[in-house]
């Protein structure tokens, strides 16, 4: 078992999910039955429902594969880093992706966990440009070292991949980090000499005092 709890229960938290959309699209091959039109459909308000299920819908193997690696990595870097602002961030850009694909995209069904991958990096990324603390930027250097691709996938490259769901979901982890650039910041550090001043004030302080009382007539 790793010794550190909150790296392991991020690591689980994610693997569940990505196991979860395994599952989801084992269930669909053995029934034979597509779930793509459960994927966002620009301007249809009968697919606006899809903002909420699209990210768990992949139209091949190939597909989600390419998404699982992602999805672990980043949402366990994610989740391991930023606790209080984690979910938060993650909500956000699930639904800023989805609303931004139903509103701007192609005419098109638009699915696929590609949105919230390209969103956590973005998240990291910038969080770890604000930050600028030793976990936030390591975690930036490990998202851009497997990752990096991703700031140039937002842009059209093959018909047939969502670009747009890549930007939203850039613009929704991008969001997130700025929103949330003053949570989960390490504690400040305290340097021996800080503590000294501090007791010496108090010394003073307290001998000021001893001396008032004494010239009290």
């Amino acid at each position: 078992m790793l010794k550190d709890s909150r790296l392991y229960n991020s690591i689980r938290i994610t693997a569940l999910f990505v196991a979860l959309l395994w599952l989801i699209k084992i269930g669909e091959f053995l029934s034979g039955v597509s779930l793509h039109t459960f994927g966002v459909y620009p301007r249809e308000l009968s697919h606006l429902s899809g903002i909420l299920s699209a990210p768990i819908i992949h139209g091949s193997f190939s597909h989600l594969i390419s998404n699982s690696l992602p999805l672990l990595l980043l949402g366990s870097a994610l989740l391991y880093g930023y606790p209080r602002a984690r979910y938060l961030s993650l909500l956000i850009i699930w639904l800023v992706s989805g609303l931004g694909v139903w509103f701007f995209a192609r005419e098109s069904f638009h699915f696929g966990a590609s949105g919230l991958t390209h969103g956590m990096f973005f998240f990291l990324f910038l969080s770890g440009i604000l930050r600028r603390d030793k976990r936030s930027i390591a975690l930036l250097m490990i998202a851009f070292f497997m990752y990096g691709g991703m700031l140039l996938s937002v842009f059209p490259s093959e018909p047939d991949i969502s670009f747009e769901y890549h930007g939203f979901g850039a613009l929704g982890g991008l969001l997130s980090a700025y929103l949330f650039r003053s949570w989960d910041l390490p504690p400040a550090r305290r340097y021996s000499w800080d503590i000294e001043a501090e007791t010496d004030d108090n010394v003073a302080i307290g001998d000021a005092w001893k001396i008032d009382e004494k010239d009290k007539p």
